[in-house]
């Protein structure tokens, strides 16, 4: 019987080769059949189908432009693999698993306007809730009969001993006692300009005489009758806008912006920013500061740092030796805050503007910038760039210390032109 397709006979099979499987003589095994090529229409390969047998059945041809299936192949014979584009495997935009290939530029495009965005927006946030945090008590426009501005900018700084906020257990830490109010503790002049910044520290001993003014609480006029005090009498008098009238009348110098902190703000900040390293040439004990130090290099945290700028016993020189510390302690601060390791990490910058500012009391007109200001124009002072200096002195009466009038002037008017200070001081 012959199973072959009508029109096959064994010998329509023997011009294919010799006959292998079953029912074959032949010794090898039956080989892989062969897919016939498919032919490719106008413009293909130019290669030719195998002729049909007789008696088979025309196939369809599978090429574009001919058979029954008009565009099926599209290239399927060509090489190239499915889902690629041009150039082989993984064009078009697509990854080797038909997936798309990541678009890199774009991605790195969003990242960076993410960024960017989340910058902005922190650094927006940080500003106004800075400023938001100021306190802006101290108004200026109260004070009468003011001197003409300089060039530059002209900082009043003032170290109150005020306690208020503090429980008795900070007071007695602290060694501050409990006396009501408050008075100035230390006084202290910052110009900066386009040259180097000028510290000067004004003795609270200071012979100054208190002028006309205007009460910052009253609105009364209270005319001057020449009387002299100490200096930091006039704060305890009237306050902030009362030490700007008199610092501006025996100086001749326009106050800018006013600064004022307290004992337990300037202790806060201390901590906040992880203490301060300063070098103390020589060793000194004071039991009414607790004031407790060996000398050298160390780093002291907010307790001893009060101690360290309001000992005053222990110097010779009292009042003016602890004028020198207060400089040398605040430029130190300064530059501690100013630093990479303080404003690029928000684990102390943060705690350290919120104690900073907490603790500040300023003029109404006084900004973030300014008080930015102020901190590098103290980091240059400590860093050398700049200069620090006491008052010049001509000597004392009563126990109060006399300013070297012809010095002071000299001063005033070189930091009235922004002009490189030659006076020196005490």
């Amino acid at each position: 019987m012959n199973d072959w397709p009508e029109g096959w006979s064994d010998d329509n099979r023997g011009r294919r080769g010799p006959a292998y499987g079953r029912g074959s003589a032949d010794a090898q095994p039956e080989g892989a059949r062969v897919m016939p090529q498919v032919r490719r229409g106008p413009g293909g390969s130019g290669r030719q189908a195998p002729p049909q047998h007789p008696g088979v059945p025309q196939q369809p041809s599978y090429v574009n432009g001919g058979g029954d299936l008009d565009g099926y192949d599209s290239g399927y014979n060509t090489g190239q693999v499915y889902g690629g584009g041009p150039g082989g495997a993984g064009g078009g935009g697509y990854s080797d698993g038909g997936r798309p290939r990541p678009d890199w530029r774009r991605r790195i495009k969003w990242t960076a306007i993410t960024v960017t965005t989340v910058l902005v927006v922190t650094a927006v946030g940080t500003y106004f809730w800075a400023d938001s945090k100021l306190n802006r008590e101290v108004d200026l426009s109260k004070v009468i009969e003011r001197p003409e501005g300089g060039e530059g900018t002209n900082y009043l700084i003032v170290g109150s001993d005020s306690r208020a906020g503090m429980t008795s257990e900070q007071k007695k830490k602290l060694h501050t006692g409990s006396a009501d109010g408050k008075r100035t503790d230390s006084m202290m002049i910052l110009h900066t300009g386009d040259g180097a910044p000028t510290l000067i520290s004004l003795p609270r001993d200071s012979d100054v005489e208190i002028p006309t003014f205007k009460g910052s609480e009253s609105g009364k006029t209270y005319p001057g009758t020449g009387r002299h005090v100490k200096l930091n009498a006039a704060y305890a008098e009237d306050g902030p806008e009362l030490l700007v009238r008199t610092v501006e009348f025996n100086t001749g110098l326009h106050i800018d912006h006013y600064v004022e902190i307290g004992f337990a703000g300037f202790a806060n900040i201390v901590d906040a920013v992880g203490g301060v390293e300063i070098d103390i040439p020589k060793a000194f004990k004071d039991k009414k500061s607790g004031a407790d130090f060996e000398a050298g290099k160390q780093t002291l945290n907010g307790e001893q740092s009060l101690a360290f700028v309001r000992t005053r016993y222990a110097f010779a020189r009292s009042d003016l030796d602890r004028t020198k510390n207060q400089q040398k302690f605040l430029s130190a601060l300064a530059s501690q805050v100013a630093t990479p390791g303080t404003i690029l990490n928000p684990f102390k910058l943060y705690p350290t503007m919120g104690a900073g500012l907490d603790s500040l009391i300023v003029d109404e007109d006084m900004g973030l910038f300014d008080l930015a200001d102020m901190f590098w124009a103290m980091k240059g002072v400590s860093g050398g760039d700049g200069k620090s200096m006491n008052m010049p002195l001509a000597g004392s009466t009563g126990g109060n210390l006399l300013w070297d009038k012809d010095k002071v002037k000299t001063l005033v008017s070189q930091l009235k032109n922004d002009e490189t200070v030659t006076v020196s001081g005490d």
